[in-house]
């Protein structure tokens, strides 16, 4: 058996704009191929305000391995033209569809005011996409849905609702198509990208509460108790990690350990690059040591089947 290589630091840099942010990780068995979508940010132009990220598209790149990435270029999305915002793509699989949930901002904006919404596409091959619907989540500013299957054989989404303070709010479906608001989640202070995910026994939400990653833990989905100990919020040792971590995405594999991918802003500045650290559950808490070496290699039977693997 060959012994998976170190993690690289950095994992990932985008090579057109060099502002890679909210990655999500997913296998294509397809194809045999790991994919990684992620928000373009445009970190290399002189735009005025925050509308360096705006007119931001959903960059892609893929892997055999999970360590060397080649960038295919953009996902074009239908229906809508280019020069609008699109962020926080959440991909999955179910039943041989691959779903989509990306958020939605028309124009360019030099500020964080007006509306967004959440889009559902659905594809059979991770390159051409079909539009599905808006969802309506009763909010004019809903953004970053993350999505995971309940203990009852439904789907619950997770989201951020910058109407509401900025807290966590939830949706309902059976189907992936049809959502219902079902109330909120977290709202204990500001945060945003939720990420939820089966580890150790238990269900873990973590979301960026910009001074580190928030811990919470549950046991059906819907109850959830923060863990004191933020991940993430102290810089790292590793090459172009020397800044808390951002936005991530948890990638189960096993019972037991997982890998979670982030975004940093290495010396503070526009440019973003993603990493991974390796995830683990120690007396019931959830660990994450960026700085520890770990063999790194995402194995498509320890994943889970929503996010293209065989678990």
């Amino acid at each position: 058996m060959t012994i998976p290589a170190n993690a690289p630091a950095p994992l990932y840099t985008d090579p057109v704009f060099d502002g890679p942010t909210d990655p999500t990780l997913v296998y294509d068995p397809e194809g045999a191929k790991w994919h990684l979508f992620y928000t373009q940010r445009r970190a290399n132009q002189p735009d005025g305000g925050v509308a360096w990220v705006h007119g931001t598209d959903i960059g892609h790149a893929v892997s055999s391995d999970g360590h060397e990435w080649t960038y295919t270029g953009i996902q074009v999305i239908p229906d809508i033209e280019s020069g609008n915002t699109w962020w926080a793509p959440e991909i999955m699989i179910h039943n041989g569809v691959w779903h989509m949930y990306v958020t939605y901002l028309e124009g360019v904006r030099e500020d964080w005011s007006g509306p967004a919404e959440i889009r559902h596409y659905t594809s059979n091959d991770l390159e051409q996409w079909k539009y599905e619907s808006t969802l309506d989540l009763d909010s004019e500013r809903a953004i970053d849905a993350t999505v995971h299957r309940t203990p009852d054989g439904k789907w619950r989404m997770w989201y951020k609702d910058e109407r509401r303070e900025s807290h966590i709010y939830t949706a309902d479906s059976d189907d992936l198509f049809h959502w219902e608001t079902a109330g909120p989640a977290a709202t204990d202070q500001g945060q945003e990208g939720p990420t939820v995910f089966e580890l150790g026994g238990v269900y873990w939400m973590v979301t960026d509460g910009w001074s580190g990653l928030l811990v919470r833990r549950s046991t059906d989905l819907r109850s959830w108790h923060r863990q004191p100990m933020p991940l993430l919020s102290g810089p790292g040792k590793r090459a172009f990690d020397e800044a808390i971590g951002h936005h991530a995405m948890a990638l189960p594999q096993g019972l037991d350990e997982g890998y979670l991918y982030y975004f940093t802003h290495p010396g503070g500045g526009r440019r973003s690059t993603v990493q991974v650290a390796r995830l683990h559950v120690r007396d019931g808490w959830l660990r994450c040591d960026r700085d520890e070496p770990f063999p790194y290699g995402p194995d498509p039977s320890r994943t889970p089947a929503f996010r293209g693997g065989s678990a």
